[in-house]
């Protein structure tokens, strides 16, 4: 799955400037205990979290994850923004909670 077709499923609005919306994401994982996420998640996923702090480009970097949603629009930090930028990472910010975010995602990839 696109990036681009996870950002119009959910109806999501894009917080970065340095997007690439044909990177393929081809897994997804939900957390944010940030321990949890660099022992279980994958590279080339879709991280929903509800942290929107700086380290969580850190942890994107480190893993390879192209992709951070964010659930409830919840605001994210504009130094996270900027370094979401200088990384390459793209941010969405969507309306849905985390459980819908997830079965959203489900539907797209069964």
């Amino acid at each position: 799955m696109k990036i681009k077709n996870i950002i119009s499923a959910l109806e999501g609005e894009i917080l970065t400037e340095k997007n690439n919306f044909e990177t393929e994401i081809k897994n997804c994982y939900t957390g944010d205990l940030l321990s949890h996420v660099m022992v279980n998640c994958k590279e080339e996923s879709a991280w929903i979290t509800v942290q929107t702090h700086i380290n969580i480009i850190a942890i994107a970097t480190l893993l390879d994850i192209p992709l951070i949603i964010v659930p409830e629009n919840a605001k994210v930090d504009k130094n996270t923004i900027v370094k979401a930028n200088e990384e390459e990472i793209s941010i969405v910010n969507t309306k849905l909670n985390a459980f819908e975010i997830s079965v959203k995602l489900k539907e797209l990839y069964s």
